[in-house]
């Protein structure tokens, strides 16, 4: 019998493959044509709690895979250190994908845009300042073949040929779109990826539908693939393609059915009807479908990741996502049934909050390593920090009984720099926009400067982006020196239970009068459930920017005066309905006298759109 079982496997295990047939110009899943419908996924955005409900939306809309993105610095945060646990466990996540009747198409990268921070590399790859990333740089090559070999490893046994449900793995990410155009690097990629995942796993491209960057997208053995949203004409993008594969399936690996905000501009949105015709042309012609950056300034991409799509934010299914469904009845047979509703919503109306303390005044909590003493300016990745926040310290020279300028000359503000003397706050130095401040005090007042890191570039040339203050800082005739600089770890002390864990400490919360305050400033409250936790979204009137945290877990930024968006959102897997959930806020420039915010049932990302 045990034989038998053997025999069963194995015959199971060899008639299982999946390849491209070039002559018929389709794929072939165990010998049959095949041909994929399918929805991007970022395991990475969506808690672990509802990922079973979103696959199963997208299942029960019609699609037969996924394609989902591996940020590298999700899983090796610190060089050499892995984590695939809880949130990052990314097998847990293929394998209810499995459970839902999913195919995946994998896109580890390792780079991988997806307005990820620095496209998914990991920020201290820039400890190197000599590296030139996505190409064959011998540190650069070192570093990622490092992390491949020990993710693809964890991914060969879910190929589908191998009993798992990976049909298609991609190499790199729209490369002709980089400046390095470095066939050698792509190379290194193909042999790593061969050799770790077997010569009969399909492994593809994907670029713009561009001849430059498909000629330096593309490579001789992986499938070159193209990606356009409903501004382009279907025919000429896929002729296109034809140049570079004259044989084998039409693939548009990302069909924008939305696309993403930055801070200052409009709601992104893009036609449902639009979206419909172009999915059934595409789709009529045979094509396999996936539905899913540095401009002359610097443009941060706003915390939600609504995107407009068909599944919102809250994994609500949308009139895009059944005008979708209606597309795909007419080309293959779907689950029946009804999919799944939206969560339910709850309104929790206001918390107040109360005054912690001045960010300065914070700094044995926050950086309780102590500074680091430099003559000149570090930069974040020279202090081994990747994200949040440093605060840099110095005195001021001389006398200033007049407001004189605090001047950035090389624009090296990267990217908000929030400017205080003794305590007063004087004004924001913003990259790109504004790079001076002026300032008063006396000689040897001390000057503090909080800079923001507002997030890497994820597209283009300019992703090796430094943060921190680069460069001298200039105030007046002087030039400043002799710093001290302080790498903060706010993430970590209120995931340790700061500041609710101070309550006791009655000099915190001296300060609850309700006068304005302003600067970098650190404010708490709790928010005590009527009943069962449903998601909400929190609403910032009056409050100018900053960044907030429950029970432990950064939510993200708000700046509900630049827009678009103003809510954020929270699952509410998140909280508690048995003990009051801990709100914190830092607030970056100037706290309004009512210190409260609203959970509301309904998100709100535009600012001048009422909430629908």
């Amino acid at each position: 019998r045990d034989i038998d079982t053997t025999l069963r496997s194995f015959q199971f295990c060899c008639e299982r493959s999946f390849s491209i047939d070039y002559k018929n110009n389709c794929f072939l899943r165990d010998g049959k044509p095949f041909q994929y419908i399918s929805g991007s996924i970022h395991y990475s955005r969506v808690p672990r709690y509802y990922w079973k409900d979103r696959l199963t939306k997208m299942y029960m809309t019609g699609l037969n895979a996924i394609q989902v993105y591996v940020p590298w610095n999700l899983h090796e945060p610190v060089q050499g250190t892995y984590t695939f646990e809880g949130d990052r466990d990314l097998e847990h996540f293929l394998n209810l994908a499995n459970q839902t009747g999913l195919f995946v198409i994998l896109r580890p990268g390792p780079y991988i845009c997806a307005e990820w921070d620095m496209g998914g590399l990991p920020a201290w790859l820039l400890q190197n300042p000599n590296i030139t990333l996505r190409s064959a740089d011998s540190d650069y090559l070192q570093a990622v073949s490092n992390w491949l070999a020990v993710l693809l490893t964890k991914m060969r046994p879910w190929l589908y040929q191998n009993g798992g449900n990976i049909i298609t793995v991609q190499v790199e990410n729209e490369y002709g779109s980089y400046f390095a155009c470095d066939y050698n690097y792509m190379r290194h990629l193909r042999t790593m990826f061969r050799a770790f995942l077997g010569e009969d796993a399909v492994l593809f491209t994907t670029d713009g539908n561009t001849d430059k960057e498909l000629l330096c997208g593309t490579l001789q053995g992986l499938y070159a693939t193209i990606d356009f949203g409903t501004d382009t004409n279907v025919t000429t993008a896929f002729s296109r393609l034809r140049k570079f594969e004259p044989y084998g399936p039409l693939v548009n690996s990302e069909f924008y059915t939305g696309w993403l905000d930055h801070w200052g501009d409009q709601h992104a949105s893009v036609d449902t009807q639009k979206v419909s015709r172009m999915l059934s042309d595409m789709l009529s012609l045979g094509a396999n479908v996936n539905m899913s950056d540095h401009d002359t300034q610097f443009r941060p991409v706003v915390t939600s990741y609504d995107y407009n799509a068909p599944l919102s934010e809250a994994g609500d299914p949308t009139d895009k996502l059944l005008a979708i469904r209606e597309v795909i009845k007419n080309f293959r047979d779907i689950p029946l049934g009804p999919i799944p509703p939206a969560s339910a919503k709850m309104a929790y109306g206001f918390v107040n909050l109360q005054k912690i303390g001045n960010i300065s005044g914070l700094l044995d909590t926050l950086s309780p390593q102590g500074p680091v003493r430099s003559q000149n300016l570090l930069t974040f990745e020279e202090m081994k920090q990747s994200y949040g926040f440093m605060l840099y310290r110095t005195l001021l020279p001389r006398d200033l009984p007049h407001a004189i300028s605090l001047i950035s000359p090389v624009n090296g503000i990267h990217d908000r720099a929030y400017v205080s003397v003794n305590g007063v706050y004087q004004g924001v130095m913003e990259r790109d926009i504004t790079l001076a401040v002026n300032v008063m005090g006396r000689r040897a007042d001390q000057l503090d400067i909080l800079v923001e890191n507002m997030g890497r570039v994820d597209f283009g040339s300019k992703i090796n982006d430094q943060k921190g203050l680069l460069g001298n800082l200039i105030l007046g005739s002087d030039v400043l020196s002799d710093w001290l600089i302080y790498s903060l770890d706010i993430d970590g002390a209120i995931q340790s239970g700061w500041p609710q864990s101070m309550r006791k400490d009655i000099h915190l919360f001296s300060e609850t009068d309700g006068g304005e305050e302003s600067g970098p400033t650190v404010y708490s409250g709790t928010l005590q459930l009527p009943g069962p936790a449903h998601d909400t979204f929190i609403k910032f009137n009056g409050w100018m920017k900053g960044q907030v945290w429950i029970n432990g877990v950064n939510l993200g930024r708000y700046w509900p005066q630049r827009g678009p968006q103003q809510t954020l959102y929270v699952p509410g897997p998140l909280l508690s309905s048995s003990v009051p959930n801990n709100i914190t806020i830092l607030e970056l420039e100037r706290a309004p006298q009512h210190r409260r915010v609203l959970f509301m049932d309904r998100p709100q990302l535009s600012k001048t759109t009422a909430p629908s």
